[in-house]
């Protein structure tokens, strides 16, 4: 690792200015470019840098950077990221980063030089889970860009060039340094890669928050609980469509929690999107920076209890230029328990639209039903 700011803090961020360089060229997410659909200033990319550097930018400007340890890391080494990827997409990958860039996958368009950043983007996540383990710090938010938990181990999807959390997870478990780590994705979008990588280990719990019926499509249904050795070690939860604060705090308590308690895990990995938010362009939940705080802190609880307060946080999605960094500064607050606040703007906005009665009372029912599924599972 390498500081960049000198701090006795107890909580970690990592981030790399390379990682906010990162292209995807002219794409749109959600309808091709040309035709009569005008070319979009910005590239099109929903998955820009401007999120991320806004909610770094944020803390600088409120003074919360200044209580956290401000860290960089190395790229992910080859060993690292063939421990989890397939030899012969690594070699497509590195062929075309080494040209003009290209696309491999279903939307994960990159431009020059762009498995060198993604492997930084996994190095910082890396570093960040192995400085919690080796105890340097008790938690830590690693900013990494391009995200990670869509990408399998030969095709990538959604964004996602390199399976981020799972090489980070791999590396740890290669040097025992860990035995049993959970995974927490509350992007609003199914890990569908980080599911794939270890549906059959019993020895990494994954859990998955996400709008049902969202991206990938037909994927993240309760009924995939992991196969062989790693029966019931995942746990997807899609959540119904318009679902907000209470919501996602309901299937924490009564879901995720329990199944931390009951799986004991040596170090809580979060998968932090920000893209449940009330204005997220690629949802359609109804979450606010409150919602990623407390979350954050129920997760904290559950560290503290399970795993010595070892809590590893790292960026997915979140694509709302003026309310991610309002979300993630509330995670930051949080994690560091700082008493530093950034008001979030849109919080009387979101709140107003939050679900009420019927409506209210069916998300409950849904989240319900789910919870006893598992209970009884």
């Amino acid at each position: 690792m390498t500081s960049t700011t000198a701090s006795s803090s107890t909580t970690a961020f990592y981030s790399n200015e390379r990682c906010f360089w990162h292209s995807g060229g002219n794409y749109a997410a959600l309808v091709p470019v040309g035709g009569l659909v005008q070319p979009l200033a910005t590239g099109g990319l929903p998955e820009n840098p401007e999120t991320k550097r806004r909610l770094k930018n944020l803390m600088h400007v409120t003074g919360l950077m200044d209580e956290l340890a401000s860290l960089t890391a190395p790229p992910a080494s080859d060993d690292d990221i063939l421990r989890v990827h397939d030899a012969s997409y690594i070699e497509k990958f590195k062929t075309l980063s080494a040209d003009d860039g290209g696309e491999l996958g279903q939307r994960t368009p990159f431009g020059p030089g762009g498995y060198d950043i993604a492997a930084l983007s996994a190095g910082l996540v890396k570093a960040a889970v192995n400085d919690v383990l080796a105890g340097t710090y008790k938690n830590a938010y690693a900013l990494s860009r391009p995200p990670g938990h869509h990408c399998l181990p030969d095709y990538p999807m959604g964004f996602c060039l390199l399976a981020n959390i799972a090489i980070a997870i791999e590396a740890a478990l290669a040097a025992r340094q860990v035995k049993r780590i959970a995974v927490v994705d509350w992007d609003v979008h199914h890990g569908n890669g980080t599911e794939a990588i270890f549906l059959d280990r019993a020895d990494v719990l994954t859990l998955s928050l996400h709008q049902d019926n969202n991206y990938p499509l037909a994927s993240g249904g309760r009924d995939v609980r992991g196969t062989g050795a790693g029966e019931g070690c995942n746990v997807n939860i899609p959540l119904p469509q318009g679902g907000g604060h209470d919501l996602y705090l309901q299937a924490m308590d009564t879901i995720v929690l329990p199944a931390l308690q009951h799986f004991k895990p040596d170090l809580i990995v979060v998968a932090c999107g920000f893209d449940a938010s009330g204005v997220d362009p690629l949802s359609r939940m109804m979450a606010h920076a409150e919602t990623f705080g407390t979350m954050t802190t129920q997760l904290m609880s559950a560290a503290d209890d399970l795993c010595a307060g070892r809590l590893v946080m790292t960026h997915e999605g979140g694509y709302s230029e003026v309310h991610v960094p309002f979300c993630g500064h509330a995670v930051m607050q949080a994690l560091s328990g700082s008493a530093i606040n950034a008001p979030d703007p849109l919080k009387t906005r979101i709140h107003s639209q939050q679900p009420t009665g019927d409506l209210a009372a069916f998300h409950r029912a849904q989240v319900d039903k789910l919870a006893a599924y598992f209970a009884s599972a």
